[in-house]
């Protein structure tokens, strides 16, 4: 017994000491620029598939490649991403939404990017940098952290960095570079992203999707370290490692089975919950501010070419039209976004997991195993579902009330992580569950007619809002909270809503 608590505690120091690479590429990055950096994971697995290219398919020695990948190229990559895509937007201001959507489009970029260099398959033959064993990971993340703690105390662009962290105007008025600080800042956390995805590599699958979105997950590493303290991110890192591997010892009976199983395998994600929802938040920065959402005049042809484009798959067939008819549900998911962010100013990345909630639910309505409930038709099903899933926005309209920004952007991340893993993921939430079209619209071009009609009501219903007593007052708290709050906006019941 005490053999086998030693071996999952190594094997969690491992997981731990991955995760704590992560953490302190994330705090470097964000404490130098500002910037929590959503393509992290990305920046990781691109530097991976070039590693291998390097020394699998082009046969160059590991040690070279290894430098070419982690010296040369991927500090490369951030200098590229800080002086053409971050730089420019902190010269109009660095606003919070901005830059976090900057980084998810560097995100999607690269991940597309792969998978057309490198194709969708699975690599199971990725170089071995670091061997299996946890203290060699472990020594380097504990190297880190003593040399990024070095540099900030003993040396003049220490001394650089804090002042740019503590105030980036009065710094610049002081005489300092700040955008070669925020050049270093990048430079050095995708060096650490790089060093993440070489040594994850060999031991997790590799493949465009899987190791960005798992790096994504131990951003509560980061989180919980309130992205400033590397030492707490990486005890934070080390613990929940060697916690997730001890929790395969648990076997409890009955339905604590699965439910612990499911938590011991996304102990990350629980964190990132917990670090989001509940520690205080970062950033206090509002959403954002007039300036970034103030309408945009429609062009006057600009609805035309829409109903054309929309109307075009009526002359698809085949696999051209099957994929048109998800557009417009798509769009729907997109609308949704038009009134919480554009128009409301709350920044949500969780809308996803409300739609595949809406689709779970009329799946089970029309099976007849949601509880309580008689087996639906279809149609019938689908508007029960959007009532049902309703309510449920309350997961992310509640830590809205007191988050803005970033810590808003981390909060519904959070929550759509964990519908994601917690219920998409589980076999007792989707297990012999299957959603057939209406009847009456079981062919492409009925079914693409059907969708059409919906979208049409959610954007005449998107429109009325807008018009209407509560979008005027979604505007006015979006452009200033206090000044909405001052002048009788139910600030708090209007976020919820």
């Amino acid at each position: 017994m005490a053999s086998l608590s030693y071996d999952l505690t190594l094997a969690g120091l491992s997981v731990g000491s991955a995760a704590a690479l992560t953490g302190i590429g994330l705090v470097v990055t964000y404490r130098a620029t500002g910037v929590l950096n959503f393509a992290h994971g990305a920046i990781a697995m691109v530097c991976a598939y070039l590693l291998r290219q390097l020394t699998v398919e082009w046969g160059v020695p590991l040690p070279l490649a290894a430098a070419i990948t982690l010296l040369v190229v991927a500090p490369a990559i951030g200098l590229v991403l800080e002086r053409a895509v971050f730089r420019p937007l902190a010269v109009l201001g660095g606003d919070p939404a901005q830059t976090l959507v900057a980084s998810i489009g560097v995100f999607i970029l690269l991940v597309g990017g792969a998978a057309l260099a490198w194709g969708q398959g699975a690599r199971a033959d990725a170089p071995t940098l670091v061997s299996a064993d946890p203290w060699g990971q472990l020594a380097v993340a504990v190297a880190l952290v003593l040399a990024v703690w070095a540099l900030t105390r003993f040396t003049r662009f220490g001394e650089e960095l804090r002042a740019v962290v503590d105030d980036r105007r009065l710094a610049v008025l002081a005489g300092i570079d700040a955008d070669r600080v925020a050049a270093a800042g990048w430079a050095f956390g995708s060096f650490t992203a790089g060093l993440t995805g070489v040594l994850l590599a060999p031991y997790v699958r590799l493949d465009p999707y899987g190791m960005p979105l798992l790096v994504m997950e131990v951003m509560a590493v980061a989180v919980a370290a309130r992205m400033r303290n590397l030492p707490v991110a990486v005890v934070v890192a080390l613990g929940i490692g060697v916690a997730q591997s001890q929790l395969t010892r648990l076997h409890p009976s009955g339905w604590r089975e699965p439910l612990l199983q499911a938590v011991g395998a996304n102990l990350f994600v629980v964190a990132l919950l917990v670090a989001a929802l509940v520690l205080p938040g970062v950033g206090t920065r509002d959403a954002l501010p007039r300036t970034a959402t103030a309408r945009v005049p429609t062009p006057p042809g600009a609805w035309i070419v829409a109903v054309v484009l929309f109307l075009l798959p009526f002359g698809f067939a085949g696999s051209d039209l099957t994929t048109s008819v998800q557009v417009p549900a798509l769009a729907v998911i997109l609308l949704s976004l038009v009134v919480v962010t554009g128009r409301g100013g709350q920044i949500s990345l969780g809308q996803a997991a409300y739609a595949g909630l809406g689709a779970l639910f009329t799946a089970l309505l029309t099976s007849g195993r949601f509880p309580g409930l008689p087996e639906l038709p279809a149609l019938p099903a689908l508007a029960l579902a959007v009532l049902l899933v309703a309510p449920l926005g309350l997961l992310t309209g509640w830590p809205a009330i007191s988050r803005h920004g970033l810590a808003l952007a981390l909060a519904t991340l959070a929550v759509g992580v964990g519908v994601s893993r917690f219920v998409f993921a589980q076999p007792y939430a989707t297990s012999g569950l299957t959603l057939e079209r209406p009847a009456g619209f079981t062919g492409d071009r009925a079914y693409y007619l059907l969708e059409l009609a919906l979208l049409g009501g959610a954007l005449v219903l998107v429109a009325a809002l807008r018009r209407g007593r509560t979008g005027r007052a979604l505007a006015a708290m979006r452009d200033h909270e206090a000044g909405a709050a001052a002048a009788g906006v139910a600030v708090r019941t209007l976020k919820l809503a």
